[in-house]
């Protein structure tokens, strides 16, 4: 049986995202960048949604297992 669960991360503004839209993670010091737009994204510019160790755990723990 196929598990069609949808999983969102907390990012720190308090934003909900859906992690079947993910399109890039970068990780900065004790933050995680995502891109969810099909586009592309730049840090620069402010476009991604970040999640912060301190301000939203769970949601950062679960990307950061990949830099691992």
């Amino acid at each position: 049986m196929e598990n069609n669960a949808v999983s969102y991360l907390r990012t720190d503004d308090n934003k909900i995202i859906n992690e079947k839209y993910i399109r890039w993670v970068k990780k900065m010091n004790e933050c995680v960048y995502v891109c969810t737009k099909s586009t592309g994204c730049d840090i620069k510019h402010g476009d991604t949604h970040r999640i912060c160790k301190p301000n939203s755990l769970a949601s950062y723990e679960k990307l950061n297992k990949y830099f691992e």
